[in-house]
């Protein structure tokens, strides 16, 4: 079981920054990201399509014997986490929805929190029937932010038109009196310079991929699964049912760093091509 990669999987780009968080923490780990670029963006589907395509995924994964997943988009935690659990209770399956409150928990100092993310999760209610879950004390003010998954996937995060999209889709939040801001996408991270500058400096953004990794970690030290450091470096795979190409040109934009070979996934053959 030490040896298994962990899964993370995502509609498009977007989860790539919880896979840095993970390879930051834990950088003896072996690694298999999934992004659904073909069928991007997830925010605007019905929650019985997200359903069905978090499954696919989450098997596909489960083909490669992964020992765990991470389901790196919030629109897809809110739609399908509990069905995933419910399909693989083997295997521990997380969300990126819980370690961000928990992040928000402990950066708010007045209990304002803003959330942004897709229309899918903001109509969802999952954060704010996590934060119940978890007896949080919070106001929670949570807003669907339509364009911001296109700005990113598109390269365009800080020109004028973006802007103009972030500050359209914030306006909201403006008597709202938050103090601290989740970015309930994985996508927004690249778009945090641009947020900043609309909502201003007295509010903390708060993203929810190093809480998810940790959350990983302490997982893999209660289960006694983790690869220990004797065993050498990890490694990171990639696999996108879009165009590899364009997903390693936009993916370094995410690491900062060249991802190698990006393989292809056909759904219509269920299968695997190398690109």
């Amino acid at each position: 079981m030490n040896e298994r990669p962990i899964g993370v999987f995502d509609s498009g780009l977007g989860g790539l920054t919880v896979l840095q968080a993970l390879a930051d923490l834990l950088p003896t780990e072996r690694l298999i990201y999934f992004g659904d670029t073909a069928r991007y963006p997830y925010g605007s589907k019905p929650r019985d399509v997200l359903r069905r395509y978090s499954t696919q995924i989450a098997d596909a994964l489960l083909e490669r014997d992964v020992k765990m997943i991470i389901v790196a988009c919030n629109s897809a935690s809110a739609a399908a986490l509990d069905l995933l659990r419910e399909r693989h209770p083997k295997v521990p399956i997380i969300g990126v929805v819980e370690p961000g409150v928990r992040a928000a928990v402990r950066a708010t100092r007045s209990g304002r929190v803003g959330v942004i993310g897709t229309r899918m999760t903001a109509d969802s209610k999952i954060y704010e029937l996590t934060a119940q879950q978890l007896h949080a004390e919070l106001d929670l003010e949570v807003v669907a932010c339509p364009g911001f998954v296109e700005l990113v996937e598109s390269g365009d995060t800080d020109s004028d038109h973006a802007r103009r999209i972030v500050a359209a889709g914030l306006a909201p939040l403006r008597d709202a009196a938050i103090d601290t801001l989740v970015l309930g996408c994985t996508h927004y991270p690249l778009l945090a310079r641009t947020i900043k500058e609309t909502v201003g400096r007295g509010v903390v953004l708060v993203s929810s991929a190093d809480e998810t990794a940790f959350e990983v970690r302490d997982i893999l030290g209660r289960t006694g699964w983790a690869r220990g450091g004797l065993a050498g470096p990890g490694w990171r795979r990639f696999l996108t049912s879009g165009d590899p190409p364009t997903f390693r040109r936009l993916g370094r934009r995410f690491l900062g760093a060249d991802l190698g070979r990006v393989q292809a996934w056909n759904w219509e053959l269920a299968a695997e091509t190398e690109g």
